[in-house]
């Protein structure tokens, strides 16, 4: 009696050809347990024209890997029709939902929305202008598989914002140490963490920053960038890249000095409380020296008293922001209690 073959190992479908007719290799395996638990969040301002592609890719994408998690479309405020283009195309799709800003408060804003309506332990941040591939879907959750707490997408290629983005990009890694090389793409990552996080408008491009410093783990995956298909951009322009690099250096700080603020503060006004009284001496030596200054006394003293003026009101300042920091680690320390009872 003839042992009868094993069935062949059923295997990842191929992603469809990328731009320019390549072949791209079939995406890692997901685990059975992952492939429910997640929720694809895309945020959406004024897409109308990409909503009907956006569903109809996701829907094809989830059949073809075998996927069955949420997806949270969140309208920033649209005012071309895109949630009720999103309500249509989706009538009919189980497990989505469509969330509505009644203005336009920004991408973080849609990110906490979305994150606060997901039931799964992951979330997968993707655009609605569909530049990039659905199919990097499951090549994210097999990463998150692993252990990974976020896991980044590196665009690779050319595309229009590449020098900025790259002197944006080295910039963060200088100043955060942050083991990633592009912040502002694609990503997935554990749904608590966007709960835990504290997010201020425009922080969406450190939210990486935010959560590395807390300890979460991070990793990257290359992935392609398209051409959008529809619509415009809605985040460029030179005034962005003046925010973007105002916003790097509030957060450096916030992570640099919120804990400890009498570090800066307090040990600014100690140096100027110093220098102040160190040009007071020198003052005093040179009244009872009987050397006149060619400028005269007043202008000494009245560097003095700027001095210790400032000085102390840092000191002050750096005090009452150390009080500050201690209320809010309790703060947080007792949310986390109470999170955990829940």
């Amino acid at each position: 009696m003839s042992t009868p073959a094993p069935a062949p190992a059923v295997l990842p479908a191929p992603s469809p050809p990328a731009a320019g007719g390549v072949v791209r290799p079939p995406p890692p395996a997901v685990p059975q347990a992952l492939r429910r638990d997640f929720a694809v969040l895309v945020p959406a301002f004024d897409e109308v024209d990409n909503v009907p592609a956006l569903f109809r890719e996701l829907r094809e994408c989830f059949s073809r890997h075998g996927l069955d998690g949420e997806i949270i479309l969140v309208d920033d405020g649209s005012t071309d029709g895109t949630y009720d283009a999103a309500l249509r195309e989706s009538a009919e799709m189980p497990r989505v939902k469509v969330l509505r800003h009644r203005r336009n408060r920004g991408k973080t804003e849609a990110m906490v929305t979305g994150a606060e309506a997901a039931d799964s332990t992951y979330v997968v941040l993707f655009d609605a202008d569909l530049q990039h591939s659905p199919d990097e879907i499951p090549r994210f959750l097999a990463k998150l598989a692993e252990g990974w707490d976020i896991v980044t997408g590196r665009k690779v290629g050319a595309y229009e914002k590449r020098a900025v983005s790259g002197v944006y990009n080295r910039l963060s890694q200088r100043l955060f140490s942050v083991p990633v090389r592009d912040l502002n793409s694609m990503k997935a990552f554990r749904t608590e963490i966007l709960r835990d996080i504290p997010l201020r408008h425009d922080w969406h491009r450190f939210f990486v920053v935010l959560a590395h410093a807390e300890g979460y783990s991070v990793t990257e995956i290359d992935i392609e960038l398209f051409p959008r298909r529809a619509g415009v951009a809605k985040y460029s322009g030179r005034s962005r890249v003046l925010v973007g690099v105002g916003d790097l250096v509030v957060v450096w700080f916030y992570l640099k000095f919120s804990e400890k603020p009498m570090q800066f503060f307090g040990g600014s006004g100690l140096v100027l409380i110093a220098l102040g009284l160190l040009v007071g001496l020198v003052t005093v030596v040179l009244r009872l020296g009987q050397w006149m200054p060619p400028f005269g006394f007043r202008p000494l003293l009245t560097l003095v008293a700027l001095l210790e003026t400032i000085g102390f009101l840092l000191f002050g300042f750096g005090f009452i922001a150390e009080l500050i920091a201690t209320l809010r680690a309790e703060i947080d320390g007792l949310r986390r209690r109470v999170g955990a009872g829940d």
